[in-house]
């Protein structure tokens, strides 16, 4: 475990022992922590926050933890990428579950999950907007597809992706029965 590792371990800790559970308490955590009100978090503001929670980190380490977490590459950290670098890690249940789940969309087996592969499992037909004539099917397919699909929506949701989409669920579950249970309904598995 290298340095800014023991550090998310160190402030998930600390995040839980103060009553940030789940993804409210941590944004509110983000909010108390983002000082300028920029909706996003720079290394001098993680380091303050840190230092407040009892984690001392001089500037480089908080650098070095801002650009562990940064996805984006803007420098500094919004609330999506703060939640995602302290969410803790799945169990082998859930993940089971998620990879399932995942296996059944992919139709073609390629890893790849595209709207090629939903409408041989879902169709969009009865959808309101389909209906209306102001969707084709094929845009509804893709639109639900683009909520797993990362940041850059490409049309092609991989499992990696899939996995960090539920992650995010996953931290709003308390137990591994309930949430293998919501993802067995909800994906008819």
């Amino acid at each position: 475990m290298d340095a800014v590792d023991a550090t998310v371990e160190k402030l998930r800790a600390q995040c839980l022992s103060r009553g940030a559970l789940g993804i409210q308490g941590l944004a509110r955590f983000f909010r108390r922590l983002d000082r300028d009100r920029s909706r996003s978090l720079d290394a001098r503001e993680l380091q303050g926050g840190l230092a407040e929670l009892g984690l001392a980190l001089d500037m480089a380490e908080a650098e070095g933890v801002c650009k562990r977490w940064d996805r984006d590459g803007s420098g500094t950290l919004d609330l999506e990428e703060f939640l995602r670098a302290l969410r803790p890690p799945m169990s082998q249940a859930r993940e089971a579950v998620i990879a399932a789940a995942f296996a059944k969309l992919d139709r073609s087996g390629d890893g790849v999950v595209t709207v090629e592969d939903l409408q041989g499992v879902y169709s969009g037909r009865a959808h309101p907007k389909v209906r209306s004539g102001q969707w084709t099917e094929e845009e509804v397919l893709r639109r639900f597809l683009d909520n797993f699909d990362s940041s850059e929506k490409d049309g092609q949701v991989t499992l990696a992706e899939f996995q960090d989409y539920y992650s995010g669920v996953s931290a709003s579950v308390d137990t591994d029965e309930e949430f293998v249970a919501m993802m067995t309904s909800a994906w008819r598995l």
